[in-house]
């Protein structure tokens, strides 16, 4: 007989009567016309079963606020194709560069990446919850024209935020890729970029190549030189665009892991510093991280990579969710069941789990839910 999933209380945990209570207040406070709960992941190689989990969460959760509040609501997936996809030093300056997905693969053959490994994913969840949802890649956010003079506008105010956004150094990452042909390269901690605002709709770049040296390039809200920006600097941009399009009636709900958590406190005290009040800040969801034998997060990089071993009782569909012994219906099918559990007591919700306990409950019949004594 599968064994009952206990949790043990928490003070978040013990505030709720049911896990989408932590967005009360939000609905409540100003009712939208309509929910859109926003999930992101790196295009950088086959998911695994921590993004599967939680995008599974998100049609769940979208499904339970629908029937909950009668608001329609639908899932926006980022795609985000500026993941590194390869790495080299300039052996002359000892500087870091990458190239990310987006310059070394192209439109065509990301769009087929994304379609190949997670549209059949999303797909099915959204047929067998009813919900709708879309699909951006980064590369299409930062070409979109409200999301580049958000950017613009926030240059001047930068100053105000900068040490939350890159607390080390304060010097947040701007990456503008090599414009020439075929290139594509731009240095991965941005020590030689230097931005400035050349007038309310524009802003000058200079940056190294790692192959063909200084260059150039302007930002404007129509121009087409990349803007890349590192993770906290992103979401700083993307929340600002966001709240700042929910005067309409929006509300975006940020989904993401239980590893985001310490992050998110850095990006809200930047969004704080530029001007926003605690309740203009975005509304967020964590879901459940899934840890090692060591309650490390599980990273299929660094096990890849030898740096640490698979964890005892995870199969390798965990890993590459293409491996998973079955049809994507089936797979949706489970997730969703695990989902259902997870989302059947706050106590399930906010907490962690090891790779092979999600493994159990994705594999074995569904279990009861028990809460702690």
């Amino acid at each position: 007989m599968t064994p009952h999933l206990v949790s043990p209380n928490t003070v978040l945990a013990n505030a709720l009567h049911h896990a989408e209570d932590v967005l009360t207040p939000r609905i409540l406070a100003a009712p939208p016309e309509r929910i859109v709960l926003v999930v992101g992941t790196q295009i950088n190689g086959a998911p695994h079963i921590g993004t599967s989990l939680v995008q599974a969460l998100s049609f769940a959760m979208a499904a339970r606020l629908r029937d909950r509040f009668g608001i329609p609501t639908e899932v926006l997936f980022s795609a985000l194709d500026n993941a590194p996809y390869e790495l080299s030093t300039d052996p002359a300056s000892g500087h870091r560069y990458q190239r990310a997905y987006a310059q070394a693969l192209g439109d065509q053959a990301l769009t087929d990446l994304v379609a190949a490994l997670y549209q059949p994913l999303f797909t099915a969840l959204s047929r067998r919850l009813g919900i709708p949802h879309r699909v951006e890649t980064y590369t299409q956010q930062q070409a979109g024209e409200h999301f580049r003079r958000t950017w613009l506008r926030l240059l001047p105010r930068l100053d105000a935020a900068r040490w939350w956004l890159a607390p080390s150094t304060g010097t947040p990452h701007v990456r503008i890729p090599c414009p020439h042909p075929g290139c594509g390269w731009s240095e991965k901690h941005a020590e030689r970029t230097r931005v400035r605002l050349t007038d309310r709709e524009a802003a000058g770049v200079d940056a190294v190549c790692l192959h063909h040296g200084p260059y150039q390039a302007t930002i404007t809200p129509t121009t087409s030189a990349y803007l890349d920006l590192a993770t906290l600097y992103r979401n700083l941009v993307k929340e600002l665009a966001l709240t700042s399009t929910g005067v309409g009636g929006t509300l975006h709900v940020m989904v993401k892991g239980g590893d985001w958590i310490f992050g998110s406190l850095l990006v809200d005290e930047a969004l704080q510093a530029v001007g926003l009040t605690r309740a203009q800040l975005p509304a967020r969801l964590f879901c459940p991280q899934i840890v090692t034998d060591t309650g490390a997060k599980l990273s299929k990089s660094l096990i890849r990579e030898g740096h640490a071993p698979l964890p005892e009782g995870t199969a390798d569909w965990m890993l590459d969710t293409r491996q998973w012994p079955g049809t994507v219906a089936e797979y949706a099918d489970q997730l969703l069941t695990v989902a259902e559990t997870l989302l059947s007591d706050p106590r399930h919700f906010f907490r962690s789990y090891s790779a092979a306990e999600i493994g159990r409950l994705i594999t074995a019949p569904a279990p009861r839910s028990v809460s702690a004594p």
